[in-house]
């Protein structure tokens, strides 16, 4: 009685495997594909950033809260999570890494830009993290935290660089 229940059991384990990696062959996906999904450390810091959306601006936000953030404060806090420690001002924050061409971007390099009324020439005022796809997460003004284009209007007239701190 014993040995038919191994059996059983044998055949049952057998045949859900068989018409597991069938299944997973006649999808032309290999097995190695269909079990592992990986996303970027860059996309980690963007996905949990996007968590904070509609978060007030407040110029010089302490990084002790999320209440609000300033940018380089919002930059600091979310790249904090993922073991990478940013100092404290933008400024600061494009001297870290390395440099990274406009054309060369990829999620998770900080962008930076002179803006505002302190704004001269390749002044560094305004940092945010690269989304993908044209588009990168920061904080300013009265939307707070938000997705812009990095190719239009005021952040394409005001960029300055890029830099690879992953």
């Amino acid at each position: 009685m014993k040995n038919n229940f191994f059996v059983q059991k044998a055949v049952t384990v057998g045949l859900c495997a068989t018409l597991g990696f069938g299944a997973v062959l006649m999808t032309h996906v290999p097995v190695a594909e269909a079990a592992t999904v990986s996303v970027s450390k860059g996309q980690k810091i963007v996905n949990y950033g996007k968590k904070f959306t509609g978060t007030p601006y407040k110029f010089g936000a302490s990084t002790k809260t999320t209440k609000y953030f300033d940018c380089s404060s919002f930059m600091k806090y979310i790249f904090k999570k993922y073991g990478v420690d940013l100092p404290r001002t933008s400024a600061k924050q494009s001297k870290e890494g390395k440099y990274v061409s406009k054309s060369n971007l990829r999620v998770g390099d900080l962008v930076f830009f002179s803006s505002g009324s302190r704004s001269t020439g390749s002044n560094v005022t305004h940092v945010g993290v690269y989304a993908g796809k044209g588009k990168f997460l920061h904080t300013y003004g009265s939307p707070g935290v938000t997705l812009s284009d990095l190719n239009s209007g005021t952040w394409k007239r005001t960029y300055v660089t890029a830099r690879r701190v992953l």
